[in-house]
């Protein structure tokens, strides 16, 4: 069984529960996902099996879309609605469209995040989550993310008793962003404390949520040997720019992890190569070699 699964993650589970429990449910040990998702974060969590598991790196380096809302007055300790509260600053009046799209703009583009406690990224061998349960603050690296898109989607909701404000808004990110945190800046940019309410993922891998299948769904279909809710590895990178092998350059060059000279080829991204329609590696252009050179070898996909 060789391919990735479009799996709809439903909230209060890991990403490392699935691959545990789909692992059982397809009787294979070789399963692995494309990015973690928080147990209060669902939506679209691809699953790589067999031969796609090689394709992980790669699908997890992709543009992801989350579709959530911000709360704006009230900051919370791990910067969603599970922390305890940190701060808090009633709204005396809503925040405009115009005003709210003003702050929506100046967050796309380049950035700079310093990930929050409550997170897996590891500092000296440790989990920064760990430190944060041991009430130890320590210092986070920076890192360097991009916004593709990031815009308001309904009209906000304006609670005059509590002093909340909640926006609903939708985000193209690249890896590594962390959307807690984007929702936290946000109210910084408007003077307020804020946390993000609710997350969704509604794009990954070139998947989107109305495509994805829930493990309950597969493992009926497993029960009735259906197993179209695996996508073809040729399927997945159908968006990569492709080259139809020779004879010579499958069985001389590739097949033995060989260079390949193709003048054609755009150099400024991956490329994979196909023998007989089928996916069989994925290459990158070398300038100092002027050579095209394996990235990823997928010799067994069929």
């Amino acid at each position: 069984m060789d391919g990735v699964i479009p799996l709809n993650k439903e909230i209060g589970q890991t990403s490392s529960d699935y691959v545990y429990k789909l692992r059982k449910v397809l009787h294979t040990r070789k399963i692995g996902h494309t990015g973690t998702l928080d147990p209060l974060v669902d939506g679209v969590l691809p699953i790589c099996v067999g031969q796609a598991t090689k394709l992980v790196n790669t699908l997890t380096g992709s543009p992801k879309e989350y579709e959530g809302e911000i709360t704006l007055g009230r900051s919370t300790t791990t910067e969603d609605r599970e922390g305890k509260t940190v701060a808090e600053q009633k709204l005396d009046k809503p925040f405009t469209i115009a005003e709210l799209n003003d702050i929506f703009q100046k967050m796309t583009g380049d950035l700079t995040q310093i990930p929050p406690m409550f997170s897996a990224v590891r500092v000296n061998g440790k989990k920064l989550y760990e430190y944060a349960r041991a009430g130890i603050e320590v210092e986070r690296p920076e890192r360097h993310i991009h916004i593709y898109d990031f815009h308001i989607m309904d009209e906000p909701i304006f609670d005059q008793n509590s002093g909340l404000q909640t926006i609903k808004f939708h985000v193209k990110c690249s890896k590594g962003t962390y959307v807690r945190t984007l929702a936290v800046e946000f109210g910084h940019l408007l003077g307020l404390p804020a946390f993000m309410s609710q997350l969704t993922r509604v794009k990954s891998a070139g998947f989107s949520i109305e495509e994805t299948y829930t493990l309950g769904q597969i493992e009926k279909m497993m029960a009735e040997d259906d197993h179209s809710f695996l996508r073809k590895i040729d399927d997945v990178l159908k968006d990569v720019p492709s080259h139809e092998l020779t004879d010579y350059e499958w069985e001389v060059r590739v097949l033995h992890g060989g260079f390949l000279e193709l003048k054609n080829a755009d150099t400024t991204k991956q490329l994979r190569v196909m023998k007989a329609g089928t996916t069989k590696a994925l290459y990158k252009y070398d300038k100092i070699r002027d050579m095209w050179i394996p990235d990823l070898m997928l010799l067994n996909n069929k």
